[in-house]
């Protein structure tokens, strides 16, 4: 095609979050020639824009804000030899690892020996949970909030009314604390709010703010901005209003999958995430995919240390290329929506952090996990946890070690 540039790399990264960031640098430090594509002004992935703190316990083994922890990324990145492009957008696919790039400087082709997709995940926006009433202004997601108050500082609303009650519910409350904007009420639809239990007790009493269980948000009143929202009480049916100018659709998580689907990688239909086995491989040879787009969604440390697992997979198959052994299917079965990784391979090894992810549409305050597989039961193991609908399953993969690489698919329940 006439005017499109084209360049050959070991390695395009594409998302410049914490995963995409530490696989980055890790493959750059090795000797290898990584570019990370991002579409925003500047890298650092949703930790930018998330003034609080909380992040790199896992990875860094301190507590940062967000900011501070998307910068330091980024430096590392950059200073092991990696190169940085932001603005740049990728459009598409122009071979099995060659990605059509639309920046500032126009258009080019990427060809690379090796692609990273770490594109991450996005909440479900009102359209998408069915919600009624007019199109006001006044209808933000998480991420939206942050980026009109961390980045933009144009946020301007007195009350606000918050969807859900996970733990990036409450990262909502404080952004909307920081800009001066009172939550005058948080709602779940369950029947114990998402998030921890010791949040779940202080967040109201600490922060002044009326969390609901039981309900939810039904129809967005008024027409040119938000006005309020009629709630409804999924016990009783029993309906009310709220008046607010501002709601902020929290949670819901879904992989931001759509190169992975281009791409005609095999999916995931229940989380949109590309299906990869432990080694974090697609069912593309030499693409793979890391952080929240695998598992949507679990914390930032979490996905930049699966950058640094998917990373050595990279290296290995720069270094000889070759298509993997055939691999048993993992499935998950409800109350669970989704599990990963969900390919399992002879040599392989162990998922990111030795820990099985899943994700339960269901509260349980005592459960079990189950593994079954040509229809017998070859593992269970009693949780210690409590099981919530809001928040990752984090699961010992030596669950894993009775399994048949030579049988049929394994089933993961709970019970």
């Amino acid at each position: 095609m006439s005017g499109v540039a084209r360049r050959t790399v070991d390695v395009a990264v594409v998302g410049s979050g914490p995963s995409g960031l530490v696989a980055a640098r890790r493959l750059a430090a090795a000797g290898a020639d990584v570019v990370v594509l991002e579409r925003e002004a500047a890298p650092g992935g949703v930790p930018r824009h998330s003034a609080h703190t909380g992040y790199g316990l896992r990875d860094r083994h301190r507590l940062m804000t967000g900011p501070a922890y998307a910068a330091r990324l980024a430096e590392e990145a950059d200073a092991a030899g990696a190169t940085l492009r932001t603005e740049a957008t990728v459009t598409g696919w122009a071979g099995p690892r060659a990605l059509a790039v639309t920046s500032p400087a126009g258009l080019e082709e990427l060809d690379a020996g090796a692609v990273v997709l770490a594109t991450g995940a996005r909440e479900r926006p009102r359209p998408a949970r069915l919600v009624a009433g007019d199109r006001p202004m006044g209808v933000v997601t998480t991420g939206l909030l942050q980026q009109l108050v961390h980045l933009h500082d144009r946020l301007s609303a007195s009350r606000a009314v918050v969807v859900g009650a996970e733990l990036v519910s409450w990262s909502a409350v404080l952004t909307l604390r920081e800009a001066g904007c009172a939550t005058v009420l948080m709602t779940s639809e369950h029947d114990v709010a998402e998030a921890p239990a010791p949040l779940r007790w202080l967040g109201p009493r600490a922060l002044g703010v009326p969390l609901a269980t039981r309900t939810r948000v039904a129809r967005i009143l008024g027409r040119g901005r938000v006005e309020g929202v009629e709630v409804v009480d999924t016990r009783s049916g029993a309906r009310s209003q709220v008046a607010c100018d501002l709601v902020v659709f929290t949670g819901s998580w879904r992989a931001e999958g759509e190169l992975a689907r281009t791409a005609g990688l095999q999916v995931d239909p229940a989380s949109g995430a590309p299906v990869v086995d432990t080694e974090l491989r697609t069912s593309a040879p030499g693409v793979f995919a890391a952080g929240n787009l695998v598992h949507p969604v679990d914390t930032a440390d979490v996905a930049a240390l699966g950058g640094a697992h998917v990373a050595d997979a990279v290296r290995r198959w720069l270094e000889a290329p070759a298509l993997p052994p055939r691999g048993v299917a993992l499935a998950a079965e409800a109350p669970l929506a989704w599990v990963a990784p969900t390919v399992l391979r002879p040599g392989d090894r162990p998922p990111p952090r030795r820990r099985l992810l899943a994700w339960s549409t269901e509260a349980r305050a005592l459960a079990a996990v189950r593994l079954t597989q040509d229809g017998r039961e070859i593992a269970r193991r009693r949780l210690p946890w409590a099981v919530s609908p809001g928040r990752v399953l984090r699961l010992p993969a030596g669950l894993l070690d009775a399994v048949d690489l030579a049988g049929g698919p394994v089933r993961l329940t709970l019970d």
